[in-house]
């Protein structure tokens, strides 16, 4: 799996909390599964371009 997020942007965003390491992880996977979720849905609209209505 390709890291997908940024660690620091993500940590910088939660600046008031603290991040447990195994959260990336579940981050990234999650972003992983949106990614495919709105590539898949461009592919049954015969579209090679993803769009914001996608996600």
């Amino acid at each position: 799996m390709a890291d997908l997020i940024v660690k620091a942007a993500v940590k910088e965003e939660l600046s008031d909390m603290n991040v447990a390491s195994d959260f990336y992880d579940a981050l990234d996977a999650e972003v992983e599964e949106l990614l495919e979720d709105a590539a898949r849905r461009a592919d049954e609209n015969d579209r090679k371009t993803v769009q914001p209505r996608d996600l």
